[in-house]
């Protein structure tokens, strides 16, 4: 078990096919903290009104959570635009988790980072929400195609590889789209006089200084499976769990074929 102070976790998707839920427990089962920010899209409602997909793995990884309240861990959960309805009750707790709209955490070496969702920035959230919607719908599809591609990809021997971060990557205006978030964001911290800003909603990890501030991305819970731990002295790390499961596997696989040899 790695312990963190603080862990920040966003955009789960829970309720839809494309939710990794079991790969976040396992996440959960290997690290612990003594503060967890959920940093907006935890359930995803808009999916949700279209019929959910909902299976015991993401009762259990919501259990967890409550259980970690339970034990002493303090849960700060920032709503994003697929979960907003939770907005209306920033200031509020539920089952012990604090419901904001924004926070400042101060690391242990004394940094100050805005802690927002970041849909905020989002142009296209802001002011044209049916088109949301709609990329909504084809990024879903690109999510569904990942799974007879990696399918197959398994069979094969191969890891994990995501056909839609693959197209985020290589179309020239989500590259814009990418940069100009990043810098808007950027420039709010600025605004707020902080050190650094922590945010999730464009599914793109991240970590990188932008004109003096320290930007931060968790990524998301249905394709990359990453997340951002603060480590005791202060220091934030982006964590790759797909890797580490990886990597996790192969030195299982290293010790059955010692034992074989």
């Amino acid at each position: 078990m790695t312990t963190y102070r603080t862990l920040f976790i966003s955009d789960v998707h829970l309720g839809t096919r494309s939710a990794q839920a079991e790969l976040l427990l396992d996440f959960l089962k290997h690290n612990d903290a003594e503060t967890i920010y959920l940093v907006g899209d935890i359930v995803d409602f808009w999916r949700i009104r279209r019929g959910a997909i909902w299976p015991q793995s993401h009762n259990d990884v919501l259990q967890k959570l409550l259980r970690r309240v339970r034990k002493g861990c303090r849960i700060v959960f920032i709503p994003g635009n697929h979960d907003e309805g939770l907005r209306q009750y920033c200031g509020q707790r539920f089952g012990g988790i604090e419901i904001e709209r924004q926070a400042i955490h101060t690391t242990a070496d004394g940094r100050r980072y805005l802690v927002l969702h970041g849909d905020e920035f989002d142009v296209v959230v802001r002011y044209a929400k049916w088109l949301a919607f709609l990329g909504d719908r084809g990024y879903e599809l690109a999510l569904w195609t990942n799974q007879p591609l990696n399918f197959l990809r398994r069979r094969l021997g191969l890891g994990y590889w995501s056909l839609s971060s693959y197209l985020k990557q290589r179309v020239k205006g989500a590259v814009n789209f990418i940069g100009e978030f990043e810098s808007a964001l950027a420039e709010e911290a600025r605004r707020q006089d902080v050190d650094g800003i922590l945010c999730g909603h464009i599914h793109h990890a991240a970590s990188r200084e932008i004109h003096g501030v320290h930007y931060v991305n968790t990524g998301d819970w249905v394709e990359s499976c990453t997340a951002v731990g603060e480590t005791a002295d202060g220091r934030m790390q982006l964590i790759r769990w797909h890797e580490v499961v990886r990597a996790r596997a192969g030195r299982t696989q290293e010790v059955v074929s010692l034992q074989a040899a």
